[in-house]
């Protein structure tokens, strides 16, 4: 089977097609044939050695479609059964083994190339809207790369739990995406000064929550954009991990500050479970709705690599197998 390997550290240059055997699933796993791929910020921090890891490797954390054959004592899937799963290393391949306790069924309501470009950044903005930072009604919050994967989505599920919600975005098409998701105000982090804009929008007041995949580039504003108890949710490294900071620093306000991951929020397969049903049931009441900015050809990953990396993609982004 086709699958793309990061054979060392580096830039997208170090990713490789190899031809690789088809797994076979052990006791408590799945085979699952792949219909599509889902592309994540996090697999360049695997690629480029931010977040180190015994190279060769086969990247990818998600992915949708069918179960080919369950492994020994598999109860939870039969074959045929429509699938997704993220947070297991190798879905840049044409089929992959899962533990199958890691897997979500996929209603059938919603598509594989739904799922697949959706479950990790759908159930990365539920915990973060619902359980890191319980959006409530009236509040304002401020959402960094808001047409990005995660951003779009967090736009939508925001302005869904009655928030007023203001976006950052790099150009002025990607403004007229985030107002389409229905963001209440817009700033170009590039032109200009997003803790000013928001200072200003508030009435002096600040956010009560920031939500900022982006890391380096916006950490200083997102800060200076809180409000009193605020938190800063800084969630992603897009462009290179946050500076330290002194604890002091949060005193000022009595602020929060928390670098948050989806796997330690679904940890077990009961918060598994309840965070996909949770994205599941926003998706089908239209809340919430997914665009599939660009597809490219699993043999093409290192082009869609510098596609993320170069901030040429909008919305969600899938290999196609």
């Amino acid at each position: 089977m086709l699958a793309i390997q990061a054979v060392r550290t580096g830039g997208p240059e170090v990713l490789e097609a190899v031809d690789l055997p088809v797994p076979s699933p052990g006791p408590g796993q799945i085979l699952v044939r792949h219909q599509a791929v889902g592309l994540n910020f996090i697999d360049t921090y695997h690629r480029s050695g931010l977040y180190p890891m015994k190279m060769p490797v086969v990247l990818g954390l998600e992915a949708a479609g069918v179960v080919e054959a369950p492994g020994e004592g598999v109860t939870r899937f039969k074959a045929g059964d429509r699938v997704a799963y993220n947070g297991t290393l190798g879905a840049y391949a044409e089929a992959a083994v899962v533990p199958a306790d890691r897997a979500v069924k996929v209603p059938d309501a919603v598509s594989l190339e739904t799922a697949a470009a959706v479950l990790l950044k759908g159930m990365t903005a539920e915990f973060l809207v619902r359980r890191c930072h319980k959006v409530e009604p009236g509040q304002t919050v401020l959402i960094h790369a808001a047409a990005g994967g995660v951003g779009s989505i967090l736009v939508q599920w925001a302005k869904a739990l009655g928030a007023t919600v203001i976006a950052t975005v790099g150009s002025q098409a990607k403004a007229a995406l985030a107002r389409d998701h229905g963001a209440d105000h817009v700033i170009l982090y590039g032109e200009e000064d997003v803790a000013a804009r928001v200072a200003e929008i508030t009435g002096g007041q600040g956010v009560a929550v920031v939500y900022d995949g982006v890391g380096k580039d916006t950490f200083e504003a997102s800060l200076k954009s809180l409000g009193r108890r605020g938190m800063l949710a800084t969630f992603g490294n897009a462009s290179g991990a946050a500076p330290a900071i002194a604890p002091l620093e949060l005193g000022t306000k009595s602020l929060f500050l928390t670098r948050p991951r989806l796997f330690d929020y679904i940890a077990t397969t009961t918060e598994l479970d309840e965070s996909a049903a949770a994205l599941f049931a926003v998706l089908a009441s239209g809340a919430v709705k997914i665009e599939i900015g660009q597809t490219f050809p699993l043999a093409e990953a290192r082009a869609a690599h510098e596609a993320l990396e170069g901030r040429r993609t909008t919305g969600a982004t899938l290999l196609v197998p």
